[in-house]
């Protein structure tokens, strides 16, 4: 798993204003089928990953836990952020590919 590349492509889609970030926005993206992939932070609170990957099963969205908030945060420019939900299939499917690489060693 290529974290760097992973992060700089989220602050490629952040100023391409292809994310929607946080809790509410992201499970509005997701309910209104905008979303195509969902990022999680490592370190979100159980209530949130629960409510976050039951709406991404329902709708058929994959989520992917990855990084911290302050990481995920900072790769956007913004504060710590726990829930990125991602607009575009293109940014989308290359996340996922990267997301699901095996970790190098």
């Amino acid at each position: 798993m290529n974290e760097k590349k992973i992060y700089s492509l989220l602050g490629l889609a952040a100023r391409a204003r292809k994310i929607a970030t946080g809790e509410d926005l992201a499970i509005e993206a997701i309910r209104s089928g905008k979303a195509k992939l969902v990022i999680l932070s490592a370190d979100a609170s159980d209530n949130t990953r629960g409510k976050v990957t039951d709406k991404g099963a329902h709708y058929g969205i994959p989520v992917h836990v990855f990084g911290t908030r302050y990481e995920l945060g900072h790769a956007i420019g913004k504060e710590a952020r726990v829930t990125l939900a991602i607009l575009d299939s293109g940014f989308a499917k290359k996340l996922s590919g990267l997301l699901e690489e095996p970790e190098e060693d």
